[in-house]
Formats: C-alpha cells, sequence, structure tokens
C-alpha cells in the first residue's frame, strides 16, 4: 500500500508527521512518500523533495519559484504515472496542491485533503475545484464540515490534530519553571514561521514591545523563534533599533513559551490553535501590502482570520490585519496589552473564554480518526496496485 503525501507549511509537516506515524502503527507495511518537510522525514516518509523550504504568501513572492513548483508537479506527475499511489493526501498548501490533485485525478488516483485550505473564509467560489478534484476532505472543524457537505463536498469530520499535539508534546519544564518561578509576568512573543513573515511583522511587534516595556519594565519577554535563522534575523532587525530590550531568543520552544507566558503577541497563524489549547490569551498581528488589504476588505466573507475567532464569531485573541502606517494598530495592540497585564481580572476573563471555548472542539483523537478514515477508504478500493 502506497500514499502519496504533499505538505508545504511547517505546520502541514507537523500534522503530516503525526498521521503518517499513525498510518505506520496501524498498517506497518503502508509506504509513504512525496513532498513535506523534516518532520514528516522522520516519521518514514520518502521525500522527493522538502517542500517546506519553499514556504511563502502573497504573489510577489511566489512569482520567482513558480518555474521550480512546474518542475515539482511535473516530477510529482511522473511518478504517479511510474509508481502510482493507493491515495495522495494533500495537507493544506492549497496553491501548489490543486495543481497535484489535478495530476493524480487525471490519473485516476484517490484525493483526500485533510485539513484543507478555508475557502469558507477566504474563496467560497472555489468550492466548484474542490467537488471536481478532491474525493474526500477530512476537515479539522466541525461548521467547516458542514459547510463543505451543504456545497456537495464528501466531507468527514475528524477533529483538529493541534490538539492531539499538544497532549502528547512532553514540554521542557526546566524551561517553563524558569518562567513560573520568576516571579514576573510574562508576555510571549511569536514571530511567525516563515522568514518574509518575520521580516515584514517583527519591526511593528518591537515597536509594541517598546511601549510595553517602558510601561511594564518587570514583565519579561521571550521570543519563540521558529528556526537559528529566524533567531539571527531578530537579532539584526533589533540591533539596528535605537534603545534596548531585554528579549531572550528561544528556537524551538514555542510550546513552552505559550505554556510559561500569562498572555502572547504573536503573528497570525495555524499557531492560534495551540494558544487555544493552552488557553493563554494573544494578540495576533498579520501585516501585508495595501493592495492586498483592500482586496481582504473588499471580498473575504468573514472578518477574522484567526480560527479561535471564527470558531466564536469575534474577536476572542484580539486580531490586527495591518497595512501601511502601523502607528495605530502598534497603539491598538499596546492598549489591549497593556490592559491584560495591568488588569489580572480581565486576563483571567480572557482564559476563562478560551477555556471554555477548548472544552467544546479541543477534543483529542483527530490523527487517529483521520488514519482510520484513510485506511477504510483504502480498503474499499476496488484493485489494489502492488505496494
Amino acid at each position: 500500500m502506497r500514499v502519496f503525501f504533499s505538505a508545504g507549511e511547517p505546520s502541514g509537516d507537523q500534522h503530516g508527521a503525526h498521521l503518517i506515524r499513525e498510518l505506520r502503527r496501524r498498517y506497518p507495511d503502508i509506504e509513504c512518500c512525496g513532498f513535506g518537510g523534516p518532520l514528516m522525514q522522520q516519521s518514514g516518509c520518502r521525500l522527493l523533495f522538502r517542500l517546506t523550504d519553499l514556504a511563502v504568501m502573497g504573489i510577489l513572492r511566489v512569482v520567482p519559484l513558480l518555474a521550480r513548483f512546474r518542475r515539482l508537479v511535473k516530477q510529482a506527475e511522473q511518478s504517479f504515472r511510474e509508481s502510482p499511489p493507493d491515495a495522495v493526501v494533500l495537507i493544506d498548501f492549497p496553491g501548489f496542491n490543486w495543481w497535484i490533485a489535478r495530476r493524480a485525478k487525471a490519473a485516476g488516483i484517490l484525493v483526500i485533503y485533510y485539513l484543507p485550505p478555508q475557502l469558507w473564509a477566504w474563496a467560497p467560489w472555489r468550492v466548484r475545484r474542490m467537488r471536481r478534484l478532491i474525493d474526500h476532505v477530512l476537515s479539522g472543524l466541525s461548521f467547516e464540515r458542514d459547510w463543505l457537505a451543504a456545497r456537495g463536498v464528501a466531507a468527514e469530520f475528524t477533529g483538529h490534530p493541534f490538539f492531539d499535539e499538544v497532549a502528547q508534546h512532553p514540554l521542557d519544564m526546566t524551561t517553563v519553571d524558569r518562567y513560573r518561578t520568576a516571579g514576573q509576568r510574562v508576555l510571549g512573543v511569536l514571530p511567525g514561521s516563515r522568514g518574509h513573515e518575520v521580516e515584514r511583522n517583527w519591526p511593528v511587534m518591537l515597536d509594541v514591545l517598546d511601549r510595553l516595556h517602558r510601561q511594564h519594565p518587570d514583565v519579561l519577554l521571550p521570543v519563540a523563534c521558529y528556526s537559528d535563522e529566524h533567531r539571527r534575523m531578530c537579532r539584526r532587525i533589533l540591533s539596528e533599533r535605537s534603545g534596548r530590550l531585554p528579549l531572550e531568543f528561544i528556537v524551538g520552544r514555542t510550546p513552552e513559551v505559550i505554556e510559561a507566558a500569562d498572555c502572547c503577541l504573536m503573528v497570525s497563524g495555524s499557531v492560534s490553535l495551540e494558544l487555544l489549547a493552552r488557553t493563554t490569551p494573544g494578540v495576533v498581528l498579520y501585516r501585508i501590502g495595501r493592495v492586498l488589504h483592500w482586496f481582504s476588505r473588499a471580498c473575504m466573507t468573514c472578518e477574522y482570520i484567526t480560527l479561535p475567532n471564527l470558531m466564536v464569531g469575534d474577536a476572542l485573541m484580539p486580531e490586527f490585519l495591518s497595512s501601511g502606517n502601523p502607528a495605530r494598530d502598534v497603539d491598538d495592540m499596546f492598549r489591549v496589552l497593556d490592559g491584560w497585564i495591568a488588569n489580572p481580572v480581565a486576563l483571567q476573563t480572557r482564559v476563562a473564554r478560551l477555556t471554555k471555548l477548548r472544552t467544546a472542539v479541543g477534543a483529542t483523537g483527530a490523527t487517529s480518526r483521520a488514519a482510520r478514515s484513510i485506511l477504510s477508504r483504502l480498503s474499499m478500493l476496488p484493485t489494489r496496485r502492488a505496494a
């Protein structure tokens, strides 16, 4: 039995790695190959290319990579022709994965989308493409499953694997306790998992942190960097500014920083689900260009882009889609965080709301349910290809 995976984001690599381990636990002879990242490779997936190295957002950043993406699509097509898998499992990363889906569909291969793009939030018209190219969707959100099913897409709710991963992740309690026992408040800083996100958002985050440090000089400021490269970038940008901030840069310890923090300042992304799982309040920033800002305001069907906000329908995590001069956003982010730090009652009220939402949506077992669903569908195929 052979399954081809395609995941292009660091979060997709994480979810894919857990899914591959569960599939191999249930069916030890399964062969996993495709595009992904280092975690999937460590879990037993034979990578044709490390796609997470190309994780980018924004049309201006994608254009220089188009030729490489086309070559990868042709590589996948050749693989489908020479060693056809029993199924293709796509994980988010829609710009590229739609093309993989086309090639797989043309080859008559079962196509499963695990954690699909949030069409209901930003591109509802693309549901036609989902109906045409995808045989089955494994959704992490119950309302997403309902939305897709109402539009004729075969969708199944499995739950979100982030809650499994949080429950299973062994925290480095030395790091957590070092902050908890310091007797000081902790503001965790999460500058993003892509280089261009750090470059675009980090200077604005520093403006907020400057003001917070002047107002609350005793607050600890750990910065959770995704990689050593990101840590160097953050330090370089910090060194170009006048003034000093008592920041501690930590690589590979994002869950520990979130667990130890009283609240966080973060770049928008799926890490918001980890804040929800650990009931840590957060303020969300995402810097975009003026054209994209206008387009998102004009065309998005949902006001919020952070998943916990979508789940409850309001700004449970105050969110700032920022463009142009960030001064007003800096003022507003400072005001929210200052209010939480200065008023423990307000902060605990936010924690209580997060706890209520986590209880409602944070059930574990998503990875197991997804693996069971995939294997069940493979077992029903009319013919089985040799592995």
